[in-house]
């Protein structure tokens, strides 16, 4: 059997006991996200158009097998004190040059108002579901397949856990729009990538993760 096989249906995934992180109110997350091009979005707004290439939309295709604007919004986060290098090292991995410029990239940091129950899927528990870990890192269409089980199977869940697989393992957030009410009105932190507060960052995420910047 594969280690990263095609999901079982949401019913199978619903007899399985899932693993639960809990993220506790007040935990800050940081974001990296396109304020203008295709998808342009803000700090605090989910993204409900999908499919797109990111590995856990859970989004569900049209009847023309085209992505479209529908109820399934999604959220990609990090947190920690390496939640910045981390959304550096996911966002830019295709081309691997760190673009401050293009369709106007945009930092944002904010503290959830509520705690957050997700699936974890950084250790055994990937295995237990008949996957492996494999799904943080595998084929991408297949990991948003496994994303649409899962957001069947469980739908007390508001997103899933996983680990980057471009900087060290580090913790990822794909939070699912039934967390909307866990996003406040305010941010924190609010910086474009080509402010010259966040210069240093960027330019040591760079070396040490070997990206070009531009």
């Amino acid at each position: 059997m594969p280690k990263f096989p095609e999901p079982p249906s949401s019913e199978s995934l619903a007899r399985i006991e899932p693993e639960i992180r809990l993220i506790n109110s007040a935990t800050e997350a940081t974001r990296l996200f396109s304020s203008r091009g295709h998808y342009p979005t803000r700090w605090n707004a989910f993204r409900y158009f999908g499919p797109t290439a990111s590995r856990f939309d859970h989004h569900l295709f049209d009847r023309n097998g085209e992505a479209y604007h529908q109820s399934r919004g999604i959220m990609y986060l990090a947190t920690g004190n390496e939640a910045i290098p981390t959304c550096l090292a996911e966002v830019f991995q295709v081309n691997r040059i760190i673009n401050r410029v293009s369709n106007s990239p945009v930092l944002s940091a904010f503290a959830f108002t509520r705690s957050l129950h997700l699936l974890n899927l950084t250790g055994h528990f990937a295995t237990t579901i008949g996957a492996s870990t494999a799904i943080n890192s595998g084929a991408r269409p297949r990991a948003r397949r496994w994303s649409q089980q899962l957001y069947l199977a469980y739908p007390d869940i508001d997103g899933i856990l996983y680990a980057s697989s471009m900087y060290g393992s580090h913790e990822i957030i794909a939070l699912f729009e039934r967390a909307v009410d866990a996003i406040p009105q305010e941010c924190i932190f609010h910086r474009h990538l080509n402010d010259p507060v966040i210069e240093t960052v960027v330019q040591e995420t760079a070396a040490k993760i070997s990206y070009n910047v531009v």
